[in-house]
């Protein structure tokens, strides 16, 4: 297991853990609808009151928090741990969010594409044109589920664009570090899937249902995986529910290293410091924060600073 420190306990379902340049760290808790920060003194507040279900976050190029907001879950203890389970009664959809950190107002860009209603936004990563990939991962239901999607949109509101069709439960999402190949992990297959992106917005899907091209890697037994971050050397971390820890995994589909938590609730991994080799990850079910010393320096984003 690698060793870490807890910065956060008690926390409700944290995710999207984004490390500020002041030393704080922001991140979302689902199960309690806000966008929150972990002072430098060790302090939990809130940010902001989203509502809903907020997932992944990202700074954007005006400073500013975009929310993916999945709409909400119900929520169940587990021994222990929290969990979210099906699409509660009060669900209204999804959104895409923009938070101003000053004043923590919260604003609402985006509801549909091409008047389909987003379902489950999760994941989201800016690209250094000031634009964003975030992922749909659909919402489950008693006997139903919606199919998941990958989308680019601008952080103005103006455009929103469906890039890929149908995925199954899309979560994590991040890109090289040269900005030419998107990469995006389904849950429930645990596989990683690699797009060529030849211009600002357009993802590389190709065509035919047994067309295999596109997948860069398939866990061999179970494993479902989350969020992921992208090491600066082209490395792709991702977060492995289940066997609870990060799989590196190189741009060429081998894995590198497994990395345990103890948490198989193991959801994100976010890099940060001033020479970006310290993780930042997130355990929901425990609902914990924590950091590492990572092996290696991860890539830093676009508008992280």
């Amino acid at each position: 297991m690698g060793r870490f420190e807890v910065l956060a306990t008690g926390l409700k379902f944290p995710e999207g853990p984004i490390p500020m340049a002041d030393g704080s760290v922001l991140f979302v808790e689902i199960a309690r609808g806000t966008l929150s920060r972990l002072t430098r003194d060790g302090n939990v507040e809130i940010v902001a009151e989203t509502g809903g279900g907020p997932n992944g976050a990202a700074i954007g190029p005006d400073g500013k928090v975009y929310v993916c907001n999945n709409g909400g879950f119900e929520w169940h203890d587990v021994n222990g741990a929290l969990l979210p389970g099906l699409t509660p009664a009060d669900y209204a959809g999804g959104s895409i969010q923009r938070v101003d950190l000053a004043t923590g107002v919260v604003e609402t860009l985006y509801t549909h594409c091409n008047g389909e209603r987003l379902k489950g936004p999760n994941d989201i990563v800016f690209d250094a044109h000031g634009g964003f990939w975030f992922t749909d991962n659909g919402k489950r239901y008693a006997r139903t589920e919606d199919v998941g999607a990958v989308y680019y949109a601008l952080c103005d509101g103006s455009f929103i664009s469906e890039q890929v069709y149908p995925r199954s439960h899309p979560n994590g999402i991040g890109m090289s570090p040269d900005g030419a190949t998107l990469y995006v992990s389904e849950t429930m297959s645990g596989r990683i899937w690699r797009y060529a992106v030849p211009q600002p917005g357009m993802a590389l899907v190709p065509q035919g249902l047994l067309n295999a091209e596109a997948l860069l890697y398939g866990a061999g037994g179970f494993e479902l995986y989350d969020s992921l971050a992208v090491e600066a050397g082209g490395n792709i971390c991702v977060a492995a529910l289940a066997t609870g820890g990060i799989r590196v995994i190189s741009p060429e589909g081998e894995t590198v290293e497994f990395v345990e938590t103890g948490d198989p609730v193991t959801t994100n991994i976010a890099f940060g410091g001033p020479d970006m080799q310290t993780a930042y990850l997130t355990l929901s079910g425990v609902g914990h924060l924590i950091a590492m010393r990572w092996a290696r320096p991860g890539l830093r984003l676009a508008f992280n600073g």
